[in-house]
């Protein structure tokens, strides 16, 4: 519990001192996403420096038409898919935001309310929603993100809309459906067991994190599916 206590007081001073470095940062959205993406570098070098957690990412052993989907063993991010991927901790966040570039998130409005760093989120191009909207929101969030898109950005989305426990699969979100019909993307889903090591409770344990990218699906596939991709390997 000592390692769990450290580290906490070592991320809220890190995030601290951070403040007034993305203050400086509004001033240029290209610089606001690199010291954002530089910020999450060093939480995941605090979570292995103090709190013992290494992650690894995993990807699908497959080809499309005879053309790789790895990119240098990596998955192609083009922007032409919708990042499905489960929600455990702010480790799979941080993992993300380091690895997927030109990357934006679905985030509930509520955050760009957090001094300073909501004010990053916002200038940096995170895509707030009100869920207490419903189907007009949605029309407005689907313009929204198909603008995004067509520059180039790449969506990840937490269908579940909330962190989860391990061995507490939620049912997904229908929003996730209503995006990838209307915009016509097939969905990339990634599974994780961040959970287990950085839980939103309760103490923190050492050892070795995993995301996995799952094999690409239709944007017409089912809940059911998607939801079955996302949890094939997840805690």
């Amino acid at each position: 519990m000592l390692r769990t206590i450290t580290f906490k007081i070592a991320l809220y001073t890190y995030f601290v001192l951070w403040a007034p470095i993305l203050v400086i940062g509004l001033i240029s959205k290209k610089l606001i996403r690199f010291l954002i993406r530089v910020c999450a570098m060093g939480v995941l070098g605090l979570a292995h420096w103090i709190a013992g957690i290494k992650y690894e990412i995993h990807y699908p052993p497959m080809e499309e038409n005879g053309v790789p989907v790895a990119r240098n063993e990596n998955i192609r991010f083009d922007g032409k898919s919708i990042i499905a991927a489960k929600h455990m901790s702010i480790l799979e966040v941080a993992i993300l935001t380091v690895h997927i570039p030109n990357f934006f998130f679905i985030i509930k409005r509520e955050l760009l309310w957090i001094p300073v760093y909501g004010w990053a989120f916002w200038r940096m191009g995170l895509q707030p929603v009100n869920r207490a909207r419903g189907a007009t929101n949605m029309k407005k969030l689907t313009h929204a993100v198909a603008k995004k898109i067509m520059n180039g950005q790449n969506l990840i989305i937490f269908p579940e809309g909330t962190r989860t426990k391990p061995n507490h699969p939620v049912k997904l979100k229908r929003g996730l459906l209503f995006l990838a019909h209307e915009l016509k993307l097939p969905i990339l889903p990634v599974g994780t067991d961040t959970g287990k090591f950085w839980p939103k409770h309760g103490k923190m344990h050492s050892g070795t994190a995993n995301l996995w990218f799952e094999p690409m699906l239709p944007c017409n596939a089912s809940l059911e599916e998607i939801g079955d991709a996302i949890n094939r390997h997840s805690a």
